[in-house]
């Protein structure tokens, strides 16, 4: 006579395989060893030399605005971007000091990008409480948003009419 083992069901949200981590255990985890900054502190940072990274989509960028001076490196390749040993790296990212404050729309994911940045070595990388939501209502310079649809807009009517303005 056999006995078979019953396969844990992993459809069920209440039985997590074991070992698992929910989302918010990992942001937990991320978040203890940054040193997360406002961002008045991120802006200091900043005009001192810290590399501010956005790592939000273009859809974001374009719907909620962006910081002047921020590099754009999206979240699908930051790690490539930022690792000094990659092939792929930004001239930038030439050491392991480089100071790199991360910033998403409300400070979730740039924590765990951060996060992942220390993970590599770069020590020094944390990331924007609040992300750039904190730092638009803390009223520091922005740029935007700006009409992601301005490229399909008709011509004035009285261009459009034929009228020579």
């Amino acid at each position: 006579m056999s006995v078979r083992q019953k396969t844990p069901d992993l459809n069920c949200p209440a039985r997590p395989p074991a070992g698992a981590r929910g989302i918010d255990q990992i942001l937990e985890q991320a978040r203890t060893r940054l040193h997360r900054m406002d961002p008045e502190t991120a802006h200091l940072a900043h005009r001192g030399g810290a590399v501010l990274v956005d790592i939000r989509p273009a859809a974001q960028r374009a719907a909620h605005g962006t910081i002047p001076g921020a590099l754009v490196v999206e979240r699908n390749v930051l790690e490539w971007r930022f690792d000094p040993r990659s092939g792929a790296r930004l001239p930038v990212a030439d050491r392991y000091d480089l100071p790199v404050v991360v910033f998403c729309q409300e400070g979730y994911t740039s924590s765990l990008a951060a996060a992942s940045l220390q993970d590599l070595g770069l020590h020094l990388a944390t990331d924007i409480a609040g992300g750039f939501a904190a730092w638009r209502i803390a009223g520091l310079p922005a740029f935007g948003p700006t009409d992601i649809y301005a490229h399909l807009t008709v011509a004035p009517a009285a261009t459009a009419a034929g009228v020579n303005t």
